[in-house]
């Protein structure tokens, strides 16, 4: 009887642990599903979680995100640890289709096999099957040759996995692991090429993402964060905002909403590190910094009129004191606490590239963390809205505001305003690779008819 308690008692210890330790494995899995923001693509708006269905805009057409959750009829639930891994890092699903790169498996190739085994006990155990299938992602011809990613991936794609750089601190190591593998900054904030791969020697340099541009976050003082200390960057990955720098917007906002406010200290402090290594070998050695131009100005009694005098007849400054000054204040100033930010000494109005000023007036700045929520309505709402604004004088009140409180040498255009109301620049590589098949076909049946021509005289 004795023997038999105590079998049964190391039976419960064992299992026990068992449980203790798949518990742990899901819980950090769930830290780095949550590391990378799989939220972000594969929730739609007001969806369940992971469930897929979003449309997510890409220069060269909108890509579907599918359903990750384990449903064995909608998502990858009949995926093996092995499937999930190759789809993952390597972009191949379970069925053998190739993924686009949209889905970052081109910065999740970092991930150690120890992760990925966390991420694939999380998202089999921890995340609830949902069966709603997703509408499949239409690219264009030849884009929509899946297998053409194939030769895509031998010229861009890395060997799986993640190599330490013994002369660095181990955190440093782990801000470069976050960064370059689960964080995957690299493929918002890194220039593309003709053939949409990043441009390594420019990383982080900035880039086009859609409607936003992803501004440079190297190390350089001039067009980097290199001025923040790294508690400023901290502050900023954890509230979306550093008073007289920068507001997250766009994606990087869902970022701040769904992933990096909520990651450990550690790894924020770790981020920090390996950013603050990051340098930009083109940047100006000096000049003024893109987070100190720009200041206060007031233009309402020019708008109002002076005693004795006419009101000056601005269409922009009407714009601004219709539309902007009740919130960002008469002189551009913000308010006091800076939950509405200052227009000037601000990286939105500071840019060269004025997408993020325009995109912020169409689609309005919102985002959700523990200071609260964040909301910025949107001014390229439908036609007949109160606070519509159509391109043209969407144009001439952000010309208005670069002029005044950012780079005065920045003119926008109407034409720039609706690109960016259509969801950004597209490439020229679809309309190219479609060329350049009609003109392999057309050698091809060339080809094929000279070889009939040539047939028939030798009879």
């Amino acid at each position: 009887m004795r023997k038999l308690t105590q079998i049964a008692l190391s039976l419960a210890l064992v299992c026990g642990a068992s449980h203790a330790a798949d518990d742990a494995l899901m819980k950090k899995g769930e830290y780095l599903a949550v590391a990378s923001d799989c939220t972000a693509c594969h929730t739609a708006e007001h969806g369940q979680p992971f469930a897929g269905g979003r449309s997510i805009a890409s220069p060269v057409g909108e890509i579907i995100a599918t359903n990750i959750t384990p449903s064995k009829s909608a998502g990858i639930g009949s995926y093996s640890e092995q499937q999930f891994s190759a789809a993952l890092r390597q972009g191949v699903r379970a069925d053998g289709a190739r993924l686009y790169p949209a889905m970052p498996y081109t910065a999740y190739a970092t991930l150690t096999d120890e992760d990925v085994h966390a991420l694939y006990a999380y998202f089999m155990s921890g995340v609830k099957p949902v069966d709603n299938t997703t509408a499949a992602t239409h690219l264009p011809f030849p884009l929509n040759l899946r297998f053409s990613m194939m030769f895509w991936n031998a010229l861009f794609l890395n060997a799986p996995g993640y190599v330490p750089d013994a002369s660095q601190s181990a955190r440093w190591n782990r801000g470069r692991y976050l960064v370059d593998g689960a964080a995957h900054c690299s493929t918002c904030h890194t220039p593309r090429g003709f053939l949409m791969q990043e441009m390594q020697g420019d990383a982080f340099t900035g880039a086009q993402v859609g409607s936003w541009f992803a501004p440079n976050i190297t190390a350089n003082r001039m067009n980097g964060i290199g001025e923040w200390s790294q508690q400023d960057l901290i502050a900023y990955l954890k509230t979306g905002r550093l008073a007289g720098k920068a507001q997250a917007a766009g994606s990087m906002a869902e970022a701040i909403t769904h992933s990096f406010q909520h990651l450990s200290e550690e790894d924020l402090a770790a981020i920090a590190e390996y950013m603050g290594s990051v340098e930009d070998s083109h940047a100006p050695a000096s000049g003024a910094s893109r987070f100190s131009q720009g200041n206060a100005a007031s233009y309402l009694a020019a708008l109002r009129g002076e005693p004795y005098s006419a009101p000056v007849s601005d269409e922009g400054a009407r714009l601004f004191s219709g539309n902007c000054a009740s919130c960002h204040g008469s002189s551009g100033q913000g308010t006091h606490d800076a939950f509405y930010p200052s227009l000037f000494h601000n990286s939105a109005t500071a840019e060269k590239n004025p997408s993020n000023l325009i995109a912020a007036i169409l689609f309005g700045v919102q985002r959700q963390t523990a200071e609260g929520d964040v909301f910025m309505p949107p001014f390229g709402a439908q036609p007949n809205a109160l606070n519509h604004l159509d391109d043209h004088q969407v144009a001439t009140l952000s010309s208005w505001i670069m002029q005044r409180y950012g780079k005065a040498e920045v003119t926008v255009l109407p034409q720039q305003v609706a690109e960016i109301r259509r969801g950004g620049p597209s490439s020229s590589l679809v309309m190219l690779a479609q060329a350049g098949v009609g003109a392999g076909t057309l050698a091809a049946i060339a080809l094929l008819v000279w070889l009939m021509v040539r047939r028939k005289y030798r009879r």
